[in-house]
């Protein structure tokens, strides 16, 4: 009843099909007064397995220890944008290509290897999502909520239906980037969850459907009254009548509540749309 943007077509890094363009264009880094140098938007990609593994794991790890220097009250910094785009860009090629990705994942190390697993995991479930050919999305772009303030409307909507925050953070990822993605899905769907109006109507609870703490309030009484917490599968399928998508939030959702960083991480990814000319980023540093 409640359609998705993301696993249809506007899509962020995520959801996106596609390689990233500018991922073999070679690139410069910037420097930090006190930290290591950070890679830049476009910095190339490694092609080989050995190679691939060893960048990914020294970007997850420095990400995590900015993530930890980072108050998620305010604008995400410099250092997390840059580090969380080119762990994005890198994820978004082990997704695309298989080989590449089962020869890198198998050589990263434990404190790295489950996340990427998962990410790229979830990753391909949303790319398998059936889609209307030739049908292109006209995204709009915008400011998402602060990642603290949206962690307390999750944590609120816990308390109100027993839905896990977990769940309903990666509802809101795939959804539409945490709210970056303000365009209205192919059925009509609206909202940083994606509800249709006649669902909203039904589960809103009176509340505006394209606030955030309205839009998770709703999201979390749906999935109450669909099944959760007893059966998120069932909950799931019944947001969005795929498997694939529910297997997708669900591998999302047990990363962010193994490790909340990962979380924070996963908000700090940029925004990528299909075109007719292929994949594009439309969000950069600065504007996660």
């Amino acid at each position: 009843m409640v359609a998705t943007v993301l696993a249809v077509g506007a899509a962020t890094g995520l959801a996106a099909a596609g390689a990233d363009r500018g991922s073999d264009r070679p690139g410069s880094t910037s420097t930090t007064p006190t930290g290591p140098a950070l890679p830049a938007p476009n910095v190339a990609i490694p092609s080989d397995p050995a190679r691939v593994s060893a960048a990914l794991t020294t970007t997850t790890r420095e990400l995590r220890d900015a993530l930890g220097r980072w108050n998620p009250a305010n604008r995400v910094p410099e250092d997390v944008t840059l580090l969380a785009l080119h762990h994005q860009r890198i994820l978004r090629r082990l997704a695309s290509r298989r080989a590449l990705g089962a020869a890198t994942i198998a050589r990263l190390p434990r404190d790295v290897r489950g996340e990427a697993r998962d990410t790229v995991r979830a990753r391909r479930q949303l790319d398998a999502i059936p889609r209307s050919p030739g049908w292109l999305p006209r995204v709009r772009i915008g400011a998402a909520a602060r990642a603290a303030k949206l962690r307390r409307f999750y944590d609120a909507a816990q308390r109100r239906f027993d839905v896990h925050w977990s769940v309903l953070a990666a509802v809101n990822f795939v959804e539409s980037a945490f709210g970056r993605v303000r365009s209205r899905s192919e059925a009509g769907a609206r909202g940083p969850m994606q509800f249709l109006p006649s669902t909203w109507r039904i589960y809103g609870m009176g509340g505006d459907i394209e606030y955030p703490r309205d839009a998770i309030m709703g999201a979390a009484n749906y999935l109450r009254h669909s099944g959760a917490p007893r059966n998120y599968d069932r909950a799931l399928f019944a947001y969005n009548h795929s498997m694939h998508y529910v297997r997708a939030v669900r591998r999302l959702a047990a990363r962010m509540r193994r490790d909340e960083r990962t979380f924070l991480a996963y908000y700090s990814w940029q925004v990528y749309v299909r075109t007719a000319k292929g994949v594009r980023r439309v969000t950069g540093p600065g504007l996660g």
